[in-house]
């Protein structure tokens, strides 16, 4: 009872009172202990860790071939996203011999659809507070740690990123105040910068689309920010550098068992299938880690059908909308929206990212954005930004759905009230199972799982040496590396601070194999679609990081994908004709691979729902006065009053106004407004785009945009007198 009243008493006061709770000395003290014990490990790592492929990978047929011809691994771990790469990368620098399959690509799943954020969970702790619940509390105060650890480790990758919370009534100020302050003192030494409170126009200063009514202030305080697809490779890469034998596309079709000395089963490795070959063989192994994310039950029941459900799978949406909504490095968090859920709003790659919901969903490997879902986000926006900021459902330029593996409480009614806690378990056939958690908080979860199973299978094990280990690129990394891409290689600046931001330390790498450009300037690095720095070398160094798809570059080693989903439909055909010619592909296996990078797009990105904006409905809100003018605008392009327009009639209008663009461009424009896909343009079509135009459904539309600059250049010429020709003949 005297903890909880204490703790109650932290609640009113705010952030002073934790040390009558948890006690600030032995919180500072922890804390020093952590930082030292981070430098020390990594003076260890770079002391006596051996790096078995420090230069160079070793090809993914070479991991199959270690993986079918090791005798026995101690450990094998299924599932490639942070988790499972942590596992791998804690076990193998424990001198372990490791092994990692994943059915997909690595950071497929969930570790590449998160909100990018390395935090310690601001809202977890309201929680630990206002419901009493220490465990919340010793999440959140771990998580922080982990931050800390994080950013030490992949510097190029992830930053520390101030996040702001708007204040519209005086009450909240103090009451916000106290518990981003309590957040700061939870962080202790390792808190990335301390917390403050701004004016009114000090907020419309640092955030200038924020909505100015009622506003009485705002907070501002910290958490990190990273590529979290880009992470989890980077965790990846470094286990196969020490030597853990890792195959992408590689699944488990059945568990492995055998007696032990008592009679009863235990699970010894794993049936595997390589799935661009079609070959099985077996992975034997003296422990095996169920590292599967929101597919853990999954392998639970392989191993007895009997066990029950210990994952709750809940659906998280994000939307990515053009980066002029957004501070270029100020976020925002709106703590309660009209259902209770919290929204970040954060700019991330130059564009804004915005998320996440929150809702039960089933377990699938191939979670697609709701429209629901993408247009509660937008609403909740609108109630944050200034009424002359229009928030267009068009301007959505790629949405997707992750799946969280959150840890089931079978009295739990919602979602939102689970904690993120993770749980490790070993089953009676001696497989552990590691469930639940987050991103930020993967190194710890690993050790954890590595010590329960060095503990349960007697294994013979150095300490855990991940806290404070480089990860793949961080080494050596400056914030200052992309000028020495610029002038050594003649890159572009915004390609050579991308290839920095991204790569680390191996951005040489990426850099050395760029082709001359045959331009002045830049001198190297052809990019695969103008408005983003990716380059074309890129595609060719993915095929190094284990690439075994188009969809794995546009997804995983770029995150194209993720930032703008027409952008990357246009790159997928110069990414095919790259990876066809080193992989030496077949005409027809280059065909599979677009038409898969295209139904991921269309699918699990958010493209189909950008199409369903003109063909969910044939409404068309338009007054008699637009449909009049947009009728002019198309018959000056409908010469012949077809009733349709073709790529034919759009080009010899351009040609009349010296405007040149090649057909396939053309043919792509028309493409996006073509509803029935027959090769043209009904005037019903053309009303729709203009009519979802108006409504904000669909923004950037470049036939839309092309017709009238088109007519206005038309109209401005005027008609061509007769004694303007000459006079005739």
């Amino acid at each position: 009872m005297a903890f909880r009243r204490a703790l109650r008493r932290t609640a009113l006061l705010g952030g002073g009172a934790v040390a009558t709770v948890f006690g600030l000395s032995q919180l500072l003290e922890y804390r020093k202990k952590q930082v030292r014990t981070a430098r020390l490990a990594h003076v260890a790592a770079e002391g006596e860790l051996n790096i078995p492929f420090a230069h160079e990978l070793p090809s993914r047929a070479a991991q199959l071939s270690a993986l079918r011809s090791t005798e026995e691994f101690d450990v094998l771990i299924v599932g490639g996203g942070a988790t499972g790469a942590g596992c791998a990368l804690d076990a193998v620098t424990r001198n372990l011999k490791t092994a990692l399959v994943e059915r997909s690509d690595y950071s497929s799943g969930t570790s590449s659809r998160s909100t990018k954020l390395i935090h310690g969970g601001v809202r977890y702790l309201q929680k630990a507070i206002m419901k009493l619940d220490y465990e919340q509390y010793m999440m959140v105060k771990e998580a922080l740690h982990e931050r800390a650890n994080l950013l030490e480790i992949a510097p190029h990758l992830s930053a520390p990123l101030p996040i702001m919370l708007p204040v519209y009534k005086w009450w909240q100020l103090p009451y916000y105040w106290a518990g981003i302050k309590m957040y700061d003192l939870v962080a202790g030494i390792q808190c990335l910068k301390s917390s403050y409170v701004l004016s009114k126009s000090k907020a419309l200063e640092l955030f200038p689309m924020l909505k100015k009514d009622k506003l009485v202030g705002a907070i501002v305080y910290y958490d990190g920010q990273h590529n979290d697809a880009r992470m989890n490779l980077s965790i990846a890469l470094m286990a196969a550098r020490y030597g853990a034998a890792m195959a992408n596309y590689t699944e488990v079709v059945s568990l492995l068992k055998r007696k032990d000395s008592e009679g009863v089963e235990q699970v010894c490795g794993a049936r595997c299938r390589d799935l661009l070959t079609g070959e099985e063989f077996d992975v034997r192994a003296k422990c095996v880690i169920n590292a599967t994310g929101p597919f853990t039950d999954s392998l639970r029941k392989m191993d007895n059908q009997e066990t029950p459900n210990i994952c709750q799978p809940s659906a998280g949406v994000h939307i990515v909308i053009p980066g002029y909504y957004s501070p270029d490095n100020m976020g925002l968090l709106d703590p309660s929206t009209s259902d209770g859920r919290v929204i970040f709003f954060l700019p991330w790659e130059k564009m804004t990212i915005a998320g996440t919901t929150d809702t039960p969903t089933s377990v699938t490997a191939h979670p697609m954005p709701g429209e629901e879902d993408i247009n509660f986000i937008l609403n909740e926006i609108r109630n944050y930004l200034s009424p002359d900021v229009e928030v267009r459902r068009g301007d959505v330029l790629a949405a997707w759905s992750g799946i969280r593996p959150l840890v089931t409480d079978p009295n739990s009614k919602d979602t939102q009230s689970i904690c993120r806690n993770h749980v490790v378990s070993v089953s009676p056939s001696g497989m552990v199972t590691i469930a639940g958690g987050k991103w930020t908080t993967y190194r710890s979860m690993a050790e954890e799982t590595l010590d329960a199973a060095v503990k349960e299978h007697q294994l013979s094990a150095e300490p855990c040496r991940t806290v404070g280990l480089m990860l793949e690129g961080g080494r050596g990394w400056t914030p200052t590396l992309y000028i020495r891409l610029v002038q050594d290689y003649g890159l572009e600046v915004e390609v050579a601070q991308h290839l920095a931001s991204t790569y680390g330390s191996r951005a040489f790498d990426v850099a050395k194999m760029a082709q001359v450009t045959g331009q002045r300037w830049p001198i190297v690095g052809k990019r695969l679609v103008s408005e983003f720095p990716y380059i074309e070398s890129e595609v060719r160094y993915a095929i190094r990081e284990y690439a075994c798809t188009v969809t794995d570059v546009i997804a995983r080693r770029t995150r194209l994908g993720f930032l703008n989903v027409q952008a990357a439909d246009e790159a997928l055909p110069r990414i095919a004709q790259i990876m066809a010619k080193e992989l030496n592909w077949s005409d027809e296996r280059t065909r599979t691979e677009l038409e898969a990078a295209k139904q991921f797009l269309y699918q699990e990105m958010g493209y189909r729902a950008r199409d369903e904006q003109l063909s969910r409905t044939s409404e068309i809100n338009l007054d008699y006065q637009e449909v009049n003018r947009y009728k002019k605008r198309f018959h000056k392009f409908d010469k012949e009053s077809k009733g349709f327009i073709t790529t034919v009639d759009v080009q010899q209008v351009l040609q009349s106004i010296n405007v040149h663009i090649d057909e396939n461009s053309l043919h792509e424009i028309l493409n996006e407004v073509d509803l029935n896909k027959n090769g043209q343009v009904e005037f019903d079509e053309f009303l729709q785009l203009m009519s979802a135009v108006k409504k904000g459904q669909v923004s950037d539309s470049r036939l839309a945009i092309l017709l009238k600059t088109a007519e206005e250049t038309l109209d401005q010429r005027g008609p061509v007198t007769v004694d303007r020709s000459g006079g005739g003949v």
